[in-house]
């Protein structure tokens, strides 16, 4: 391994694992992202941790599993960031984003950067909501936010490829609206003639869509994957041009992914009317939702569909190939400070998976929590994605997953799910009722894992409650035999 490698990091919003040649599509288009596999280390189980766009960035920055202890908010003053730690080690650091969130409303996701280039014109909403008109002004596909942003990020490694840096790169694509170069989607859609449909964010037969309506949609999504492809290959081939792959750490990855019909979803929430609602004034509606409806968050699981994201690390020394390990989106920036011979603060609490990417361990995590917020609970208002108020319908459920189980849990009235995702990759068996022992035994180390990562007791009880009723049902005791520091067994309530 070289010592103190650049790093390149590449992170393009919504872009679903199962989306890429290299993790078995065999009719979605990628070839430049396989290309970078083929010399690269893929990992096979990099799993969301904080949900959805700025809590993962969160996570990715500060190394912290943020939906602990924060929610879609400005970054914490206190954590200190990997950029301004590389920066603190002598490299120069720089951010290129489209992602609309980091700095606005003082949100400062630039922090620690010694220069960070926000590339505008992603909006929040459809066209005729946007707050930036860039839109109107493309007349060709370099004009595509992706084609500017990568290219922004090509121009500054131009200027500075003879120091010791670490750019990151972040693209809102292939997030919606899907509108890509119509010859993009015409590889996925035989006649498409700029035909667009935006996600109703939640069940989308009750929204009055097809599933016609949301092929249409994929197919619009596939053909943003295409072309995402293509500039971040271009990013990478301009490493190679200045001479930069053999001192350089790459590594690609994602935020979260997408429902395209999955559990009858068509988005990555359900936002559904409820008359206790707060919107702001002001705030405008898709135009596919009733004017009598309100923006709530409704029950939103994290399935694999969403879950399930793309890791790529290419490093100096180390051989390509394939890892099972478990890993998730606090463990980066610890892995990229040992990378290059940086402390890691003890703010950190993502662990560094620097032995699996070298081949040197089999296994990483046991399980990966994925979760929205935690402070998501019934009543409470959350301001997210637009800034304006939005209430939230019910507890927000929490994701567990292991290479052999998914674990959903709600809140005190919502009965858990469980999942075989080896023998029933699309979660349709729940297993809850026949495997409840092991269900709630995953559940304790869930729980477990989230009091040490700091969780406040009161985002945890009604969980905990929840899980203590479905264990009375089997005469079992949630609570933990004394002295038990593991996080695993159970005992009957008589021993319990």
């Amino acid at each position: 391994m070289v010592t103190r490698p650049n790093i390149l990091l590449v992170v393009a919003d919504t872009f679903r694992r199962d989306h890429l040649g290299f993790y078995g599509n065999p009719w979605i288009k990628t070839p430049h992202l396989d290309e970078f596999a083929r010399s690269s280390v893929v990992f096979e189980r990099h799993t969301v941790g904080s949900f959805p766009t700025m809590p993962a960035r969160a996570d990715i920055l500060t190394g912290t599993l943020s939906c602990t202890h924060m929610g879609w908010e400005p970054l914490p003053k206190h954590l200190p960031t990997l950029p301004g730690l590389l920066s603190r080690a002598g490299y120069t650091t720089m951010g290129v984003v489209d992602t609309p969130f980091f700095v606005r409303n003082g949100f400062g996701y630039d922090r620690g950067f010694d220069d960070f280039l926000w590339v505008r014109g992603q909006g929040d909403d459809t066209r005729p909501h946007e707050r930036a008109d860039a839109r109107s002004t493309w007349r060709s596909e370099e004009d595509r936010m992706v084609a500017r942003t990568m290219t922004e990020a090509e121009r500054w490694l131009e200027r500075h490829y003879e120091e010791r840096f670490f750019l990151y790169v972040d693209t809102w694509d292939p997030h919606e609206p899907w509108d890509a170069p119509q010859h993009y989607t015409k590889r996925y859609r035989a006649g498409y003639a700029g035909e667009q449909l935006y996600p109703c964010y939640g069940k989308y037969r009750e929204a009055g869509l097809t599933e016609e309506d949301v092929a249409l949609a994929h197919d619009t999504y596939c053909g943003e994957v295409t072309m995402v492809d293509l500039w971040v290959g271009r990013l990478l081939d301009k490493l190679d041009a200045l001479g930069l792959r053999d001192e350089t750490v790459v590594v690609f990855t994602s935020d979260h992914g997408f429902y395209f019909g999955e559990h009858g979803y068509f988005g990555k929430a359900e936002w559904v009317h409820d008359a206790l609602a707060v919107v702001g004034d002001g705030a405008q509606l898709p135009e596919w939702l009733p004017d009598s409806w309100l923006l709530t968050v409704g029950w939103s699981p994290l399935y694999r569909a969403l879950t399930s994201l793309p890791l790529v690390v290419r490093a100096p020394g180390v051989e390509p190939g394939r890892r099972a390990a478990m890993t998730s989106a606090p463990d980066l920036a610890p892995t990229l400070l040992e990378l290059a011979g940086v402390e890691v603060p003890d703010s950190m609490r993502g662990e560094s998976f620097a032995e699996a990417l070298e081949g040197e361990r089999e296994e990483h995590r046991p399980f990966v929590v994925s979760s929205w917020p935690l402070y998501f609970a019934e009543g409470e208002v959350t301001l997210a994605v637009d800034s304006r108020p939005r209430r939230i319908q019910s507890y927000m459920p929490i994701t567990v997953t292991t290479p052999e189980r998914t674990l959903i849990l709600g809140g005190p009235e919502d009965e858990p799910e469980l999942y075989d995702p080896v023998r029933d990759p699309e979660e349709r068996t729940n297993l809850w009722r026949v495997e409840r022992c092991e269900g709630l035994a995953l559940a304790r180390r869930a729980l477990s894992f989230l009091e040490e990562q700091g969780t406040p007791e009161r985002h945890l009880k009604p969980r905990r409650l929840a899980l203590e009723r479905f264990a009375a049902e089997d005469g079992l005791s949630f609570a933990k035999k004394p002295g038990d520091k593991d996080a695993g067994g159970w005992t009957d309530k008589e021993a319990g």
